[in-house]
């Protein structure tokens, strides 16, 4: 094991709210650009409080509010269901968007995702995805059901073909919650015409408590993190598919399910130092990617045993490497050690494992800058770190040389007289252009669009 470290400790102001990174910030935009005027200036500046009660914004953006919970279809096929959580955004010509959200429903979901014949997995399942449509202007052209009859949606993540893969954040069985089928599968939902792929498990990528995914371009290979709830916690993946890169509907040819080992490390929670670097990653198989018996993380993976992690949560390809995060780990929860959250960086040509970045509040565990979640790239530099914490929920920005700068705030109060509480964000994602960054408020669910002076 080889380490070299460097400290960048990044602060800002928007409402009273501190924010820390550590690590070499550089490490997770390998092979992205840089926004030059965002790198002068450090963001777009204080947050400006909206009038609405709904999402505070730097001066000189805009939201426009495309959809809330409750609300009518525009397919006439029900409500907008509850709990928006990821999502994905997919070009359509003449500079249309289309927009894939997932909804983290579970079996006592408030609003489910209607069941839709030829697109319902298990009719007992409250989960699933929308598709929107949108024009110029960030119109809404049409809202429907892309999938249906899922359970607890969480992330996922895009494919080169231009297909969303939504993940079930779950491990129940048949006869469980009153589930007719086994979940904890991957799906795949195509933006444009959902009936291409209907509601197929692709068994061959695991049946566990998936998270978010990342494909590399140039392999085909896809990483999955899994966000266990409990001790031992997840572990992270990589699933060879038999037709790697073949498009639409490939991956139900099958493939090998492997989970991460980093040799004499069983909990990364345990790694504090960013530039830590782990050499010979090793890939195991997975002995019943099915999890028939045993869930995947408690099967027999050799005397050396396979490496955990709590909270591995989001996951993006960037560059040459895939980068997967850890919200946070607790001891008290049955982790090793503790931290605010981590970014991993894996290079599989050179089986290498780096910790790139750790998170944390500035001054005091109450103030953001705990636990993030969706983290996106911003096309032209930087990522976006959507918040899932106490207190205040943000999505921050980031950007190569280290500055972190709040880009917005969820104003919408859903707790009681004298104890305020606001939902998470999730499913930050831009459109091709760079125009629009689309983002999730997961209760109330509503989904905005942020226009404005983008860098």
């Amino acid at each position: 094991m080889s380490a070299t470290r460097r400290q960048i400790l990044a602060r800002t102001s928007a409402l009273g709210a501190g924010i820390a990174f550590t690590g070499s910030i550089s490490e997770v935009f390998a092979g992205t650009a840089c926004a030059r005027g965002t790198e002068r200036s450090g963001g777009y500046g204080p947050l400006v409080p909206d009038p609405n009660g709904l999402l505070d914004l730097p001066e000189g953006f805009r939201y426009t509010v495309l959809s809330r919970e409750g609300d009518p279809l525009r397919s006439g096929e029900g409500k907008v269901p509850s709990n928006h959580d990821g999502m994905g955004a997919f070009p359509r010509r003449e500079g249309r968007t289309h927009l894939v959200r997932n909804h983290e429903n579970r079996h006592n979901a408030a609003i489910p995702v209607p069941t839709v014949d030829g697109l319902t997995y298990d009719p007992m399942g409250k989960g699933g995805c929308t598709a929107l449509a949108l024009g110029r202007g960030e119109r809404v052209l049409g809202e429907r059901v892309a999938i249906a009859g899922t359970a607890v949606n969480c992330a996922g993540g895009p494919t080169p073909w231009n297909t969303w893969l939504t993940c079930e954040e779950t491990e129940d069985k048949a006869g469980t919650n009153g589930y007719t089928k086994d979940h904890g599968f991957i799906f795949e939902v195509d933006p444009y015409k959902p009936r291409r792929t209907g509601a197929v498990p692709l068994t061959a990528m695991g049946r566990f408590q998936h998270e978010a995914i990342a494909i590399d371009p140039r392999t085909g290979v896809v990483y999955e993190t899994e966000d266990a709830f409990q001790k031992p916690f997840g572990l992270f993946y990589r699933f060879l598919p038999e037709k790697p890169l073949g498009g639409t509907g490939s991956l139900r040819a099958g493939g090998r399910l492997q989970a991460m080992r980093v040799p004499d490390v069983p909990d990364l929670s345990v790694v504090q130092d960013p530039g830590t670097t782990f050499e010979g990653i090793q890939w195991v198989p997975v002995p019943d990617p099915l999890a028939r018996q045993t869930p995947v993380r408690l099967q027999d993976f050799g005397p050396q045993g396979i490496t955990h992690a709590q909270k591995l949560e989001g996951c993006y390809w960037g560059g040459r490497s895939v980068y997967f995060v850890s919200s946070y780990a607790r001891s008290a929860e049955g982790s090793a050690a503790d931290h605010f959250g981590q970014v991993w960086r894996y290079d599989p040509e050179r089986r290498r494992l780096t910790l790139a970045v750790v998170f944390g509040p500035d001054t005091d565990v109450q103030l953001p800058g705990e636990s993030p979640d969706n983290i996106a790239l911003v096309p032209g530099g930087g990522l976006m770190v959507c918040e899932d914490g106490s207190g205040t929920q943000h999505v921050f920005g980031l950007t190569k040389r280290g500055t972190v700068y709040p880009m917005a705030r969820n104003r919408q109060d859903i707790g009681t007289e004298g104890a305020p509480e606001y939902g998470e964000f999730a499913g930050v994602t831009f459109s091709r252009d760079g125009r629009t960054m689309y983002v999730n408020c997961y209760t109330p669910g509503t989904t905005f669009a942020v226009t404005g002076p983008w860098r």
